[in-house]
């Protein structure tokens, strides 16, 4: 059976919450999404916000503090905000890969060429201990104990080798400040769970962002070895084609969702896993490709618009003022403008309630800059 690129839309949206705000719960939603993309504070709150009901940003600070959620690197090398149990078993299959970065020759243009893994490995075991440690603190350590080299690259090192996750107050609603980090043993109190199988998770991905080719998951989980962990699904997977002829797996219970259910206005946060999750991403960009990591690096946001990705949007508050700027990628109707403008007014009456809401619709393609 060949799927459209709408049906393929529009089964995205629908299991990605977001054709209508679900009333999941915060750790529920977690769960089903594989967790939230959490390089910084606000996005995950963004992507909860636009996908469930009633949202309570202090939900997820509660949550951090009690460690019924955490973040940590998984996905891409990236932090994401998951359960602990899927933080236990899902790091496995990260934490190799992730080994490998630091003493590759273009890391950090080579700082850490020439010295041993295991003994930077064993030095930050040491450095980081049982309780959680500042970047700072890491960062004096790593000076200390590696004087001739550049102690940023040795922090990473030692983030990148030693499985640690990141504790509060960053990711709290509204805090910013800078990493606590903690190995994750003593902050769950539980190690790290090898037996989780890679075909139970790429089967956990197709029910979030399936139906998708094996290369759509490697994107999303930089892993490999997808193609023989689907074959192991058996008859868990059943297999469509697309527009061009590749192959699709898909749940076999898992439904696709009806092509001409309306999709409203998103707004959704800067490295939002919707837009970044397929190697082949016209089903929700239309061309194929998302905005440049480096625009998402500046805190520049997606707009869908009938559920297709059609400007990008930035939050600017300063003093007693927050002005959304948005910047479309096409001549908009009269009717997408003023349904941009409704969820951007909700938005920022979300992320900015004591500030005054400024909306501004700049002309297609301009610069988001003030």
């Amino acid at each position: 059976m060949k799927l459209s690129n709408r049906v393929l839309n529009r089964t995205l949206l629908a299991r990605q919450h977001l054709l209508e705000r679900s009333g999941l719960g915060v750790h529920e939603l977690c769960d089903h999404l594989i967790g939230l993309q959490a390089q910084d504070m606000l996005p995950p709150f963004v992507a909860l916000w636009s996908r469930t009901a009633d949202f309570d940003p202090e939900t997820v600070s509660k949550a951090l503090d009690d460690r019924s959620l955490v973040r940590i690197t998984l996905m891409r090398g990236t932090i994401h905000l998951v359960t602990p149990p899927d933080a236990l078993r899902i790091a496995p299959h990260i934490q190799p890969e992730l080994e490998k970065i630091p003493f590759r020759k273009g890391f950090n243009f080579g700082a850490l060429v020439g010295l041993d893994p295991e003994e930077v490995r064993a030095q930050g075991d040491e450095v980081l201990g049982d309780e959680p440690t500042p970047a700072a603190t890491l960062r004096e350590h790593a000076a200390t104990r590696y004087p001739d080299r550049d102690t940023g690259a040795i922090v990473q090192a030692w983030l990148y080798q030693l499985p640690v996750l990141q504790t509060p107050p960053r990711g709290r609603w509204g805090d910013s400040s800078r990493p606590v980090w903690s190995r994750v043993q003593p902050w769950l109190g539980a190690s790290l769970d090898p037996g989780y199988p890679l075909e139970e998770l790429l089967l956990r991905y197709l029910r979030a962002f399936g139906p998708a080719t094996t290369m759509d998951m490697q994107t999303w989980s930089k892993l490999t070895g997808m193609k023989k962990a689907v074959e192991k699904l058996g008859d868990r997977v059943r297999t469509y084609t697309d527009d061009r002829g590749r192959t699709l797996y898909d749940a076999a219970d898992a439904t696709l969702a009806d092509p001409d259910l309306p999709a409203p206005v998103r707004l959704l946060g800067w490295y939002d896993n919707a837009i970044l999750s397929h190697q082949d991403r016209t089903r929700i960009v239309p061309d194929g490709n998302a905005p440049p990591l480096r625009a998402f690096a500046n805190q520049v946001s997606p707009i869908l618009i009938d559920g297709f990705l059609s400007g990008v949007y930035k939050v600017f508050a300063r003093g007693d003022t927050a002005s959304l700027r948005i910047s479309p990628h096409a001549g908009w109707s009269r009717a997408d403008r003023a349904a941009v403008e409704a969820e951007a007014a909700a938005l920022l009456s979300f992320s900015e309630p004591d500030r005054k809401p400024v909306i501004e619709i700049l002309d297609p393609g301009a610069d988001l800059r003030p």
